[in-house]
């Protein structure tokens, strides 16, 4: 065949230029001979290379391009499909979340945080965050209604509860809540947040219930809260929900709009009234102690006084028994002495003082009252002469204080009788 082929340029042998392509037209590439070529490399690549035919017979040329281009096609295609079933196989647990894994519509494994395999399209992964803090309202429904402020609609048929003595009051309750049990949440209950309202909303009316209006009202808040709390989560432990309340906090408790006047005047005497009783017991507490005080002070000062009585007594009887001793023993001595110290005491007390001086009918006034006075009293050393007396009318008085006034009369009184 090789050598019956003319050369390019030889007559008859057409336009056969290599640079012109044969004289032909290039056209787009034979698409059987680019699948041939991926299939013959995808085979090299799995081991199994094609062994090659006779391609003198172009018919047969033509079936095993034909057939190995079918191959290399679901070979791809095949290829294709083991990506898709591993990119879709895969699934990612993001921190915080658990993977329920189901099989055929049953539990199989919970998955934690992390990149996971799963069997496609017999499993099934339920992503569940369990670390969210879940918050519904029971009693009340916040909203936004354009304002600043949020709107609060009431839901009486939730919030109005009967007391234990037959009143009825106005209940408004925000539960906080978390999963905990993740295949429990998804598979024991059919609605586990309606479940949850439900069962908040049956603790608060057996609690309420048990409890009286002022007791609700007034100083029972806080233990009316942990007893709804603890009795909603028994409750939901005996129905497996998988849900665990973090906290219940009682946003407001009122009677209804129609009487809500009465039970303030009401809870406003019940102030007034408290109020009062704080009062007395603050001026109770206040007199009473002083009026004990006083009394124990009274009581002291007369054993005080009880015993200075009978020491004093003691002491004068004493002392009378030793001056009766003395006055046996010398008479006169004793009767002088005490004829001086009576006048000396009485002296000491008084502030008129009478002198009598003889061959003269004048009586000396001395400024007595000055000289008491240490303050107007010459220093010791001193030059100044104290001035002399003035004379005054018979029977007149002049004013005197104490003993050493007394002696120092009797001092001047002899000096001039001395000149």
């Amino acid at each position: 065949m090789l050598g019956c082929e003319m050369a390019w340029n030889e007559p008859g042998g057409g336009n056969r230029d290599p640079w012109n392509n044969g004289g032909r037209d290039q056209g787009p590439p034979d698409l059987d001979e680019v699948i041939r070529k991926l299939s013959d490399k995808f085979s090299a690549l799995l081991g199994n290379r094609r062994s090659g035919g006779n391609n003198n017979n172009s018919g047969n040329n033509s079936g095993g391009v034909s057939g190995s281009g079918i191959t290399g096609i679901g070979l791809i295609v095949g290829i294709i499909a083991v990506i898709g079933w591993l990119i879709a196989s895969i699934y990612i647990v993001n921190e915080g979340e658990r993977g329920v894994v189901l099989r055929f519509g049953r539990y199989l494994d919970t998955t934690m945080p992390g990149p996971h395999l799963r069997l496609f399209p017999i499993d099934r992964v339920e992503i569940v965050n369990q670390e969210q803090r879940r918050f519904r309202e029971i009693g009340y429904r916040s909203g936004s209604s354009g304002a600043r402020q949020p709107a609060i609609r009431s839901v009486p048929k939730e919030a109005l509860m009967l007391t234990q003595d037959e009143n009825i009051v106005d209940m408004r309750l925000a539960v906080q809540y978390q999963i905990n049990d993740p295949p429990a949440y998804l598979f024991n209950v059919l609605d586990p947040e309606s479940v949850l309202v439900q069962v908040v909303e049956s603790a608060t009316r057996e609690t309420i219930g048990k409890s009286t209006m002022d007791f609700v009202l007034t100083e029972g808040r806080s233990a009316i809260v942990n007893d709804i709390q603890k009795l909603s989560q028994h409750i939901l432990d005996q129905y497996g929900a998988g849900v665990q309340i973090i906290t219940v906090v009682l946003q407001d408790a009122q009677p209804p709009e129609e009487v809500q006047d009465a039970f303030a005047d009401a809870i406003k005497a019940r102030e007034d009234e408290q109020r009062l009783k704080n009062e007395a017991e603050a001026y109770s507490n206040e007199v009473i102690p002083r009026a004990r005080g006083q009394a124990a002070r009274r009581l002291q000062e007369a054993s005080a006084y009880k015993e200075q009585v009978i020491a004093q007594a003691q002491g004068e009887a004493s002392r009378f028994n030793q001056l009766l001793m003395a006055y046996q023993k010398a008479p006169e001595v004793t009767r002088e002495r005490l004829y001086l110290e009576t006048m000396e005491s009485v002296l000491s007390r008084t502030s008129k003082v009478l002198v009598d001086v003889k061959g003269t009918n004048n009586l000396l006034y001395l400024p007595l009252d000055r000289l008491l006075k240490p303050s107007e009293a010459p220093a010791a050393g001193s030059a100044a002469a104290t001035p002399l007396p003035e004379a005054l009318p018979s029977g007149s008085t002049p004013s005197v204080d104490g003993s050493a006034a007394a002696t120092r009369l009797r001092d001047l009184s002899r000096s001039r009788e001395v000149r």
